[in-house]
């Protein structure tokens, strides 16, 4: 089967939009009372401002359909930052070669600690995460750090600047079970102009990074786009139509899907007020992804308020993440006063978060919204190498 990157030229994502535009009440009422969408259009018609007045009837299917898939469970998950070294110009991003911040890459055996002081939070699932720099890639570091940290955390996924499938197999024979890569936006022409200089800057080689990575094994395997790039209705189009396209042939793996907004960061980048992806849009889009794939799973970051993302847990809501420091060497820099004091900003940081609230605050709030916080739901005797699924 041809690559997404072969497939997306011939999507037809600017009548899509224009089935945005066009869509009416009488179409909305109609894929509701099928309560699935099976095509883009249908998509479309969702996520149009058609589909707002029927928000509350969207979130509800929505919650059935992930309850009936998912049960009442949320999985926790935390973010360890390895390195905010970087070969790219990013406009948007803090780590962007070009910014004033101080540069580390911590020694695996803070890896190590970073991890415990996670584990001693309660998390059992960590995802891995670096700017884009050779240096730590191709020396085995990271391959060192999943190893290490196995010992401790029994999940691991990795977010790293973009590999061949060989780069990828070490990691996966290591004990690594996800690979996450989010495509920053779909629009090729500003894709282009925001990644100036570095190899992000290969926009079909990102594109086709997943199926790289299942190639080498992941079993896991999250995209997503970062709303606030460019128009937010072509990239949830091109976004939804790629998620369909790895379903089908990424199909031995679990597929999510995340929705990060842009946050402020080191760089001073702006957002135009055209591109902003609403509150209200985005639970049509996570309720939309529900109804038209409603086996992936859907992430939370900590990117939104926690107002919001408490009221989003019944929306169709599967990872969450929590606690978050998005600085190399963050959490043994600050102690739990750090989740009582909002607008703490670390000078390395890739973004600063909005939810600031500690794991268990938030593992509080997933239990009075009626669902249960999963803080491990696998195990390293399932996913090694000699593991079941991998006899």
């Amino acid at each position: 089967m041809p690559s997404f990157s072969e497939i997306y030229p011939t999507l037809p994502i600017e009548p899509l939009v224009e089935r945005w535009k066009a869509a009416d009440a009488g179409s909305v009422e109609a894929i509701l009372a099928r309560g699935h969408i099976r095509s883009l259009e249908e998509f479309a018609v969702m996520i149009s401002p058609a589909a707002q007045p029927y928000l509350e009837a969207m979130a509800a299917r929505s919650q059935e359909l992930t309850q009936f898939h998912y049960g009442r469970a949320i999985r926790l998950f935390a973010p360890i930052y390895l390195s905010n070294e970087c070969v790219n110009i990013c406009k948007y991003c803090g780590f962007s070669r070009n910014n004033d911040i101080p540069r580390i890459t911590i020694p695996v055996s803070q890896a190590i600690r970073e991890t415990q002081i996670l584990a001693d939070q309660g998390f059992r699932s960590l995802l891995i995460v670096a700017g884009e720099h050779p240096k730590y890639v191709s020396n085995g570091y990271v391959e060192e750090v999943v190893q290490k940290c196995l010992e401790i955390m029994p999940g691991l996924a990795i977010e790293l600047g973009p590999m061949r499938t060989e780069g990828y197999i070490p990691l996966v024979r290591a004990g690594c079970e996800g690979l996450t890569v989010y495509q920053e936006t779909y629009n090729k022409p500003i894709y282009k102009d925001l990644h100036p200089s570095g190899p992000k800057s290969r926009f079909e080689w990102r594109m086709d990074t997943p199926e790289r990575g299942y190639a080498a094994g992941f079993r896991r395997i999250g995209i997503g786009a970062l709303f606030g790039l460019a128009d937010w209705v072509e990239d949830a189009l091109s976004l939804a139509a790629h998620a369909e396209h790895l379903t089908k042939t990424l199909w031995k793996a679990q597929l999510t899907v995340s929705f990060p907004r842009m946050r402020p960061a080191a760089g001073g980048f702006h957002v135009d007020p055209m591109h902003l992806l609403g509150d209200r849009e985005l639970v049509q889009l996570i309720c939309s992804f529900r109804m038209m794939l409603p086996h992936i799973g859907i992430v939370l970051s900590t990117r939104e308020p926690a107002p919001l993302r408490d009221g989003l847990m019944k929306c169709g809501i599967t990872l969450m993440s929590a606690g978050s420091s998005t600085e190399p060497g963050g959490y043994s820099s600050y102690t739990t006063d750090h989740f009582s004091s909002a607008g703490q900003e670390q000078e390395g940081e890739q973004f600063h978060i909005a939810d600031e609230r500690s794991p268990e605050k938030v593992a509080e709030a997933i239990r009075n919204n009626g669902y249960e916080a999963i803080w491990k739901d696998t195990d390293q005797s399932i996913v090694s190498p000699l593991g079941f699924f991998n006899r």
